[in-house]
C-alpha cells in the first residue's frame, strides 16, 4: 500500500470534503426552513427551487447545452431517482436535525452513504466501475459504524426539552425585541 497520493487526488478530495462540510449547515437552515413555513415538505419545497434558482445562472454562464429528449428517454428509471432521494434526504434532515441534533443526524448520513456507497463500488451497481471491497474499505467502515453508536452514546436523550427550548427560541425570535436578541 503505497501513501504517495497525485495531487489530483488531495484537491478533489478536498472539494469533496468541503462539499461535505456544507451539508450540517444544509441539515440546520432546512430545519429553520421547516419550522417557519409550518410544514417539512414546504421547506423541502423551498429548498429545492432555490437550488432552481442558483443553478440556473450557472448552466448559463458555463454555457451547458440543453439535453435531448431523445437522451432523456434513454435514461433508465433509476437514473429519476436522485430527486426522490434528494427530496427525502431533505425531508429527513430538516424533521430530524432538531430531534437528534446535528452531530448525531450526519454521522447516521454518513454511515448509511457509507455502507451503500460499498455495496455500489462492490457490486459495480448504477453503471459505475466494481471497485472491492478489501480488508481496508471494511475497516474503515466498521470504525465509521462504532464511531455512530458512539455518538448516539453520548448523545443527550432530551429530545422533549430541546423541543421545549426550541419554541422558546421561536417565540423569541418572532417578537421584534427576540429578533433585536438574535
Amino acid at each position: 500500500m503505497s501513501l504517495n497520493f497525485p495531487v489530483s487526488i488531495v484537491f478533489l478530495s478536498l472539494i469533496a470534503m468541503t462539499a461535505g462540510s456544507l451539508v450540517p449547515f444544509q441539515a440546520g437552515s432546512n430545519a429553520l426552513l421547516g419550522k417557519a413555513l409550518g410544514h417539512p415538505l414546504w421547506a423541502t419545497a423551498v429548498s429545492l427551487l432555490i437550488s432552481i434558482i442558483v443553478l440556473t445562472p450557472v448552466l448559463f454562464a458555463m454555457n451547458v447545452q440543453t439535453p435531448k429528449i431523445s437522451e432523456l428517454a434513454a435514461i433508465p428509471f433509476w437514473g429519476w431517482l436522485g430527486g426522490v432521494a434528494g427530496v427525502f434526504f431533505i425531508t429527513s434532515s430538516l424533521v430530524l436535525t432538531p430531534k437528534l441534533g446535528a452531530t448525531a443526524f450526519i454521522v447516521c448520513v454518513i454511515t448509511g452513504q457509507m455502507v451503500i456507497s460499498s455495496c455500489i463500488d462492490h457490486f459495480g451497481l448504477m453503471g459505475l466501475p466494481v471497485k472491492e471491497v478489501n480488508i481496508g474499505k471494511l475497516a474503515g467502515i466498521v470504525l465509521i459504524i462504532a464511531g455512530m453508536v458512539v455518538v448516539q452514546m453520548f448523545t443527550s436523550p432530551t429530545i422533549a426539552r430541546d423541543v421545549k427550548n426550541n419554541a422558546q427560541i421561536d417565540e423569541k425570535s418572532l417578537s421584534s425585541d427576540g429578533m433585536k436578541s438574535l
